[in-house]
């Protein structure tokens, strides 16, 4: 058997198994969490991985020890050559996954299937279809819903991603619990996080302790149950007695999970961040260009990795914009 070295442990003892790849900087919707209103400078085309690139670096990636692949953007779906990319990675030995806006995931339904793709991650941020093209700048909401269904249909895993806003969506915390009753998805809150030009400061975030607030005045406490976290799963999961499917909620913020971290970010132009709130990046796509190896670089970025956050430890930290603002929109990070 091969034998590797060690170079996606840490120094703080945690070993990195899931790799998230960026495909395109690109998306067909506009969310204003994840892009500045005036848009973003976008990388040429010839500084981005070819799809040959892509598969490289992630078989140096699995070599060394990861097992989970996930795709995002941008939208990982509008780039032409995604089917291509897909079944190249579906080569590895790897579980593979994707998060998707779900516009036009209709037109994927076969070539997912046939690579294996069984999990799949679906932005939803609201389920008024006035709020979705408020916070999307696009008309795309009956596409969106009517997906998730087809999706369900097909057999795939499904998860809903909601970024909460304060005075925005909030008031749908309890309509998406519900929207779990009847459907085996899992309906994921998401803290909303500082990101660069998304306007984001603490009054407009929904923490952990006041979505379970609004859990609990609504349900009777007896009702709601507590489930089993995967192994490194960076949600805590609950379901409604007697609902088919179940919520969870991702509080990066308030209650960071950065002990358990095994994530490492592929950008769409071929930089890797340890962390998503890493304002530093190491450039893998150019040392592969000049034919020298991309481990060790690889291996410095890990071993460079904050404990906590990208070193904004504090909440106080966190309020800073001159810290949050370092990083990038997260429309060029990946979802």
């Amino acid at each position: 058997m091969k034998e590797t070295k060690h170079i996606l442990n840490d120094t703080h003892g945690r070993a990195h198994a899931y790799l998230r790849i960026s495909l395109i900087e690109r998306c067909n919707l506009r969310c204003t969490y994840c892009m500045p209103e005036e848009g973003v400078k976008l990388s040429p085309k010839s500084h981005l991985m070819t799809y040959e690139e892509i598969y490289t670096i992630a078989k140096t990636f699995v070599d060394h020890g990861v097992t989970k692949i996930r795709l995002t953007g941008g939208e990982p779906l509008i780039r032409k050559d995604f089917p291509v990319i897909l079944e190249r990675l579906a080569t590895l030995p790897v579980e593979l996954s994707i998060t998707s806006n779900a516009v036009i995931i209709d037109k994927f339904i076969d070539v997912l299937k046939a690579n294996n793709v069984n999990s799949i991650n679906v932005s939803l941020d609201a389920l008024d279809a006035s709020k979705f093209k408020h916070i999307t700048r696009r008309h795309e909401f009956k596409k969106v819903y009517d997906n998730i269904f087809l999706l369900i249909k097909n057999g795939f895993k499904v998860k809903v991603n909601v970024v909460l806003i304060k005075g925005f969506n909030d008031n749908e915390i309890i309509d998406f619990i519900n929207f779990t009753k009847d459907l085996p998805i899992n309906v994921r809150f998401i803290e909303f996080m500082p990101f660069d030009g998304n306007k984001w400061d603490m009054s407009k975030m929904v923490s952990y302790a006041e979505i379970m607030e609004y859990v609990h005045s609504t349900f009777p406490k007896e009702h709601v149950i507590r489930l089993q976290d995967a192994p490194n799963d960076t949600s805590k999961n609950y379901t409604i007695t007697g609902y088919k499917g179940s919520f969870a909620i991702i509080s990066s913020v308030t209650n960071p999970f950065c002990d358990s971290c095994n994530r490492l970010r592929l950008t769409a132009n071929g930089q890797l961040k340890n962390c998503l709130f890493s304002s530093t990046e190491s450039d893998l796509l150019t040392t592969l260009r000049k034919n020298e190896p991309i481990a060790p670089v690889i291996e410095r970025a890990v071993r460079a990795k904050f404990k906590v956050r990208g070193g904004m430890d504090t909440l106080e930290k966190l309020e800073k914009p001159q810290l949050h603002t370092k990083n990038r929109s997260m429309i060029t990070i990946g979802g």
